[in-house]
Formats: structure tokens, sequence, C-alpha cells
């Protein structure tokens, strides 16, 4: 399992995980970055995502939604607000209407995904930051934390994969 450890600060308003890697800092840029790479690990495996648009620049815009297994959609949105690739990646990320409208805009939580080369592994390190503790509990008791884990497991399964 990718994930090393996950840490919730309710001080802070932060949830962080850290996760390693057996691949190059630019290899695991690419899951991010690529939207066919992406949908195949974000989200745990029960809930899939289908990015219908994923433009990858600052100011740019993600929309996508989870597919559950009784078929019911969860649509999210991101907003790009920093990118240096391929060691960081800025985003606000929300919760979208079945039209992707932003419904929660004013509201967003914001991840930081940092990159960092260990030798020829990679670590990343994803620190989600909430508005308030409120949210924080929220998004914890819909099974971020757990969602989270399982969705970064499935990263190692892309890594030797150069199809997409």
């Amino acid at each position: 399992m990718p994930v090393t450890s996950i840490q919730k600060d309710v001080e802070a308003l932060t949830l962080t995980f850290v996760a390693e890697f057996d691949a190059g800092v630019e290899r695991v840029w690419q899951v991010w970055a690529d939207a066919r790479q992406l949908e195949r690990w974000w989200g745990p495996p029960t809930w899939p995502a289908t990015f219908e648009q994923h433009d990858f620049v600052v100011g740019g815009w993600s929309h996508y939604y989870m597919t559950g297994p009784e078929g019911e959609k969860a649509r999210g949105w991101w907003r790009i607000t920093a990118l240096d690739a391929p060691h960081r990646l800025e985003f606000d990320d929300g919760f979208s209407d079945e039209h992707g409208n932003p419904i929660d805009a004013d509201r967003p939580t914001h991840a930081v995904a940092t990159l960092t080369a260990d030798g020829a592994r990679t670590r990343l390190t994803l620190v989600t930051r909430f508005v308030d503790a409120d949210q924080l509990e929220r998004m914890v008791n819909m099974g971020m934390e757990e969602g989270l884990r399982e969705a970064l497991g499935q990263i190692d399964g892309l890594l030797g994969d150069t199809g997409r």
C-alpha cells in the first residue's frame, strides 16, 4: 500500500496523506496531468471517476463525476490554482450539481500535492485544507479519509502501464 501516513489536524484544518511510489517524479506527475490516467485512480475503486473536462493549466477547470455501485453519480470540480511541473499542484475542490455547476464555490477545500524525488522513488504529500472544522468533520464522516487512501492505492497499478 503506497499510503504511508494520514494525519488529521483539526487545529490546522488539514488532512494530510503521504504516499510513496516506485517511479520517478515525472511519471507520477502524469497520473495527475493526464485525464485518462487520473480517472483510473481518482476516487475509491467502488466509485470510479470520469473526467469530462481537465484543463490542466493555472486557472483551468476540471469537471468529473464518480459512479457508485448502484449507478448513482457524485459530481465534483477542481480549479487549478498553481502548477510547478512536475513537483507541485494546487487546486480548489468542491461538489457540483448534475449540470456540473459548482454548488459550493464559496467554500471549496484547497489541495496541495507535492511530489519529491527519493532516489528512483517519489514521495507524494497531499494536504487538503478545509474552510472550518465542521467541513473537515463532514468530509471525514463522508468517507474522505478511507476513499482517498483507496484512491491513492490505485496509482501503483498505473505506474508501470504506459498505455492510456
